[in-house]
């Protein structure tokens, strides 16, 4: 078979099974797949094909965002179907896993098809849409959704994320509900009775802004009763986006333990600490809320050791007006899509985050968890590939963003990293 699609001289960021990682390569693709990773000659040409040259870019797979707000519907003004997906394929996401915290909220089949129809017509070639579906009717934690319903509607996961369930009995039954249609529950630990959704962490600069903060036991307690319900039960558990030091122990010790639980944590949690919050900053009010340096230096070694498995946005977009209010008063959140993968290759310089975890945690670690179908360039694979320019400065202001809203505290910022390509099954979307 002759490819249709060449990308030529590129640096494979992860490598495969024979090729390894750095070498430059040509990666053929044909009928939306894998053709074969070849190393790179410059004398060799192809007929009939669409061939990039790539000289100083990397290769990598399309990544899986575990973690999306995209507010439709019901919010479309912060962002929605059709914004929230051109941010991801801007930002090399090529699956998006969106959360049920919509108006009216995602426990009905007919949402989450109006959503997938949505994203089919603004998006026809990717990124694809994976709505996550209420674990509870409206997020009350007071009767189980139609699971079986929201599953065969096509929600790949269930959540009751940014409400978390109070009692041990019901997440339970949820839990086990789930697992009868073959998905996984994502928790959002956080002990509603302890400050909830504070977006200051509780301690020395909580104190000196005079603000209500929220300790990290409260992220902690939650997630040694998942652990335990995951351990008890034999059924997985994935926990979002964690954050302190006490959590990613916890997490640590259920692996040991061959507890069934996975965790993820996000790009803000590697990279600032509660110090960000200093003069009031909205931008930086996220839950759960920044941690200190202790906490940050021990969700990196996590990451890293693949104690974490998944690096996920948690983008949360707000409009200007709502996060330019009093701290006390302005939503957590962080629109991440734009620059996530730039704040994550941040760390790869220094050895902070391998390009190889930084690959597994982006891509096919979600992918396994969550049984999507992700690049390793192996033939036969999707043809779901993202060229990016490591070299490339790109300051983050409304003009280059691509979501609604740009509730960044990196806004002003130069970062450096770009996607310059995104292919999903062979066509360009970027």
């Amino acid at each position: 078979m002759s490819p249709d699609l060449v990308i030529r001289a590129a640096r494979l960021a992860c490598g495969t099974k024979d090729r390894p990682a750095d070498c430059l390569v040509d990666c053929l693709c044909a009928d939306g797949r894998i053709l074969d990773v070849l190393p790179h000659d410059p004398a060799r040409a192809f007929e009939n094909a669409e061939v990039v040259d790539a000289p100083g870019l990397v290769l990598l797979p399309s990544l899986v965002d575990a973690h999306v707000h995209l507010r439709d519907p019901g919010q479309e003004y912060k962002e929605d179907v059709a914004s929230g997906l051109t941010a991801a394929a801007h930002g090399g996401f090529g699956h998006v896993l969106c959360m049920a915290n919509t108006r009216p909220v995602n426990d009905a089949a007919s949402i989450t098809e109006a959503m997938r129809d949505k994203a089919r017509r603004a998006h026809p070639h990717g990124p694809r849409l994976h709505p996550i579906g209420a674990l509870s009717k409206g997020l009350e934690a007071r009767e189980l959704a139609p699971m079986a319903d929201l599953a065969a509607a096509g929600c790949i996961a269930f959540s009751n994320d940014g409400l978390p369930v109070p009692t041990a009995e019901f997440f339970r039954r949820a839990v086990e509900y789930a697992a009868t249609v073959g998905r996984v529950v994502i928790d959002h630990c956080e002990e509603p009775s302890m400050a909830p959704a504070a977006g200051m962490n509780e301690g020395a600069v909580s104190a000196s802004l005079g603000l209500r903060g929220q300790p990290w036991v409260a992220e902690a307690a939650q997630v040694a009763r998942d652990i335990l319900l995951a351990e008890y039960l034999g059924l997985p558990i994935h926990l979002a986006h964690l954050s302190c030091k006490a959590s990613v122990d916890l997490v640590a010790f259920a692996k040991a333990r061959g507890a069934p639980v996975t965790a993820e944590t996000c790009p803000h949690y590697l990279l600032l600490t509660e110090a960000a919050c200093q003069d009031y900053d909205t931008k930086a009010k996220v839950n759960p809320p920044l941690r200190t340096q202790e906490d940050v230096e021990a969700v990196r070694q996590a990451l890293e050791s693949g104690v974490l498995d998944v690096l996920a946005t948690d983008h949360a977009p707000h409009a200007d007006h709502e996060k330019e209010v009093e701290f006390d008063q302005a939503p957590c959140g962080i629109s991440g899509l734009d620059t996530a993968l730039s704040l994550a290759w941040s760390l790869t310089p220094g050895g902070l985050l391998s390009e190889k975890r930084l690959v597994d945690a982006m891509c096919h670690a979600p992918g396994r968890i969550f049984g999507i179908a992700t690049n390793r360039f192996e033939p036969g694979d999707p043809a779901d590939v993202v060229l990016f320019d490591p070299a490339r400065s790109w300051t983050v202001s409304r003009e280059t963003m691509r979501s609604k809203s740009c509730n960044t505290p990196w806004l002003g910022r130069t970062l450096f990293g770009r996607v310059v390509g995104h292919f999903m099954s062979g066509k360009r979307i970027v």
